[in-house]
């Protein structure tokens, strides 16, 4: 049960820190960018340099880049490029003066397969997770002011440069490695708790449970001590039970002459064979519940809680013939017998240890 609940706890942490993180989670991209020079010659720079914008479509994009002619912003929705219409072609512009999405909404209107966002000067070649709401599935990346500089003075000075952007890695809260090493090291601090405390319910189960039997063997024993000291008298013909309609109120049968029986402490009597594994059990007189144990002076070894161990709340009813004579709850004293006769020590069950029992 605690190692469910530490998983369904660890959910919920997981559950409720992944929504507030995933805004926090960015992709970045790998940029190819070729140079072709004059002399024929073909220049190439790789690198995992830019960074897809936050409500930016997250894929691949190429095509020959293009600067913005007047405002390298590109902030008008009039703004015009210098590029071959026939042509994919990637809008390079410079941040500021408005917003992203302004920006990159006036190049996605030109045509462009792509806006390329550089940052501002004296940023050296940091980037940022720029937010640009409202460009539908446009697909933009920023990159640093230096890389972005060089590459628009290329284009303004005619050297065609062409443009592949692939994604990258993804980055963030639960990305990182810290965040990583956080979570297992949390997992495995609760899983270990939860397994400490199911190793501590059960040890002390076992205790209780090992506990318990120990007292039930203490308690068995000294109830053996217990009956054997109580009264056993073997029926004769004419003795006053078999000629009445007393009936043992364990086994519901009527007394004969020559069978056994043992009289209680608080002078009930029941037949040897049905009150000894009863008394070895519960200890105490089915008809009243008188316990044999403090009525005989024996002394308990281990005080204990044994309310696992009493007996049923049941009715012991006696009947002649199919009439009920008397019923007797035994959570109850019997109504014709005086309370304090649970505790007599003055009748005949009181017999010293060397005495044998009559019979």
């Amino acid at each position: 049960f605690m190692t469910q609940l530490s998983l369904l706890l660890i959910l919920l942490c997981v559950s409720g820190l992944v929504p507030r993180s995933a805004a926090f989670v960015f992709w970045t991209a790998w940029l190819k960018t070729d140079y072709y020079q004059s002399s024929n010659d073909t220049v190439s720079k790789s690198c995992e340099c830019g960074v897809y914008g936050r409500n930016s479509e997250v894929a691949e994009f190429s095509g020959f880049v293009a600067v913005p002619k007047g405002d390298p912003t590109g902030c008008s929705p009039y703004t015009s490029y210098d590029r071959n219409s026939s042509q994919e072609w990637i809008a390079l512009v410079k941040r500021g003066n408005c917003t992203f999405s302004e920006k990159i909404n006036a190049a996605m209107h030109q045509g462009a397969a792509g806006v390329v966002v550089y940052n501002v000067d004296d940023t050296g070649n940091s980037t940022t997770y720029m937010s640009h709401p409202g460009t539908g599935d446009a697909i933009a990346i920023m990159i640093g002011n230096i890389q972005g500089t060089e590459i628009a003075n290329s284009v303004k000075n005619g050297t065609v440069v062409h443009m592949s952007v692939h994604v990258g890695n993804p980055h963030g809260p639960l990305m990182d490695t810290y965040w990583l090493y956080f979570l297992s090291i949390a997992f495995f601090i609760v899983t270990a708790a939860s397994i400490a405390y199911f190793v501590f319910i059960s040890a002390n189960r076992l205790y209780s449970m090992s506990r318990h039997r120990r007292t039930e063997k203490r308690l068995k024993s000294e109830a053996k001590k217990a009956i054997r000291r109580l009264e056993v008298i073997t029926l004769k013909r004419g003795d006053e039970l078999t000629t009445s309609d007393a009936m043992c109120a364990v086994c519901i049968e009527s007394y004969k002459a020559g069978e056994v029986v043992t009289v209680l402490t608080c002078d009930h009597v029941f037949h040897k064979a049905c009150i000894e594994p009863w008394l070895l059990e519960r200890r105490t007189c089915p008809m009243c519940k008188c316990d044999i144990l403090k009525a005989l002076g024996v002394e308990e070894d281990v005080k204990d809680d044994m309310s696992t161990s009493s007996p049923p709340e049941v009715t012991v009813i006696t009947v002649t013939g199919g009439d009920a004579l008397y019923e007797v709850p035994l959570n109850e004293p019997m109504s014709h017998e005086p309370e304090q006769q649970q505790h007599r020590y003055d009748n005949r069950a009181f017999v010293e240890d060397s005495e044998a029992p009559r019979g």
